[in-house]
């Protein structure tokens, strides 16, 4: 659906967000969204809630999370580069963050823990680089640029 839709004929919109569960609305200025009904909504709440608890309960009964990190690299190949400490810590990191997600909304920190262990991997699978990023710095490298 488009946004041009929505507005002028909601009705037509809700009807198949509601059968269907959500509906894309597409906006030719802005990002596209989606129209979801409340109680699909919901539903996948308590879903997410549902996949995440067991991982917490594996780490709680094994803190080196054995299992978890032998899986991790079916999911994520290019866990490869990391050391197995690393990978112990990403898995950790990532089953915290999926409970945050699940449990308090914050589904930001998922995307976060992914995206930083997989720069790390990124830079320790070229070696060359990785070796240029490990030598001693000194100096003033100039102001910090930040975005928001």
């Amino acid at each position: 659906m488009t946004f041009s839709d929505l507005s002028r004929n909601p009705r037509a919109v809700a009807e198949p967000a509601a059968r269907l569960g959500r509906v894309r609305v597409t906006h030719r200025d802005a990002p596209d969204f989606y129209l979801t009904a409340a109680d699909h909504e919901e539903e996948r709440d308590r879903t997410l809630a549902t996949a995440s608890r067991p991982f917490l309960a594996l780490i709680k009964r094994d803190p080196t999370a054995r299992a978890l990190v032998i899986a991790m690299p079916e999911v994520f190949p290019w866990v490869r580069h990391l050391s197995s400490d690393e990978l112990r810590a990403f898995t950790l990191e990532l089953v915290e963050a999926l409970s945050d997600a699940a449990e308090l909304d914050a589904d930001v920190t998922t995307r976060e823990v992914i995206a930083g262990w997989r720069s790390t991997a990124r830079i320790k699978a070229d070696h060359a680089s990785y070796a240029e990023a490990r030598k001693a710095t000194s100096g003033d490298f100039g102001p910090v640029q930040v975005s928001a």
